[in-house]
């Protein structure tokens, strides 16, 4: 029997992005969408590409990817953001192991994301490897606010082929998501009743500068890799300092 797959992605004002997206999986067998409230295009551009269009409210990224895992009907499930989209190997490569009844339940899949226009193969983002495909009933996302990943309940495999990240097209869209991560972080944090201070937040955003810059090499991508280590080294003392206030 020919095994089958969903698409699942959830969207918010993603008018930019989300043809390019859809493009690269229109293939599959079912493409599910959850919109929060798009106002600029984008429920219109995905109702080119699928029946398979809800509109709901926003409760965080982990339930927002349930809600869509749980409207998936088919095998296999890939999970993509509205602003990736598969290389054609990638493709090739989802295909032929969602047909293999040895396949692993669950697969990473190399990621290279976009930095104000330049692709970023080095700095904190150098091995980005997240948890994408697996087979249907055997894992859920984290029901988290941000940051959610797979539960993990099964082998794991990894697929080198790339999955494109086109994110953070300028600076302002960076400074825009550092500011709103940034809070959603801090919340976690409290949530969790975890210690913040000003101390740890200047603490923790020089070593999150020297990691992504020295030790993991950012340097090697140019000015592009010394402003995405000092844009996540200013995320993380805002996570901190941002928690520190609301103590």
């Amino acid at each position: 029997m020919t095994a089958t797959l969903s698409v699942i992605i959830i969207t918010k004002n993603e008018a930019t992005n989300i043809g390019t997206c859809l493009e690269s999986v229109k293939w599959a067998n079912e493409i599910i969408v959850l919109d929060s409230g798009s106002t600029d295009g984008t429920v219109e551009i995905c109702k080119q590409y699928t029946p398979h269009v809800f509109s709901t409210d926003w409760p965080g990224f982990g339930v927002q990817k349930n809600r869509a895992l749980d409207k998936a009907t088919k095998d296999w499930v890939l999970s993509i953001d509205a602003d990736e989209f598969l290389s054609p190997d990638l493709i090739d490569a989802i295909q032929q192991i969602i047909q293999n009844p040895n396949a692993h339940s669950i697969y990473k899949i190399k990621r290279i994301t976009q930095f104000c226009g330049k692709y970023l193969y080095h700095g904190d983002w150098r091995n980005d490897m997240p948890l994408r495909l697996f087979r249907r009933g055997k894992t859920r996302f984290k029901e988290v606010p941000i940051h959610e990943s797979l539960i993990v309940n099964g082998d794991v495999g990894k697929i080198n082929e790339v999955i494109w990240h086109n994110s953070f097209h300028t600076l302002g869209d960076v400074i825009q998501k550092m500011n709103a991560y940034s809070t959603w972080g801090a919340d976690n944090l409290v949530a969790k009743g975890k210690k913040a201070g000003l101390l740890q937040a200047i603490l923790r955003a020089k070593w999150t500068f020297l990691r992504g810059y020295i030790i993991k090499g950012g340097f090697l991508d140019g000015k592009y890799g010394f402003l995405l280590a000092v844009s996540n080294a200013a995320g993380c003392f805002y996570k901190y300092a941002k928690a520190s206030m609301k103590k």
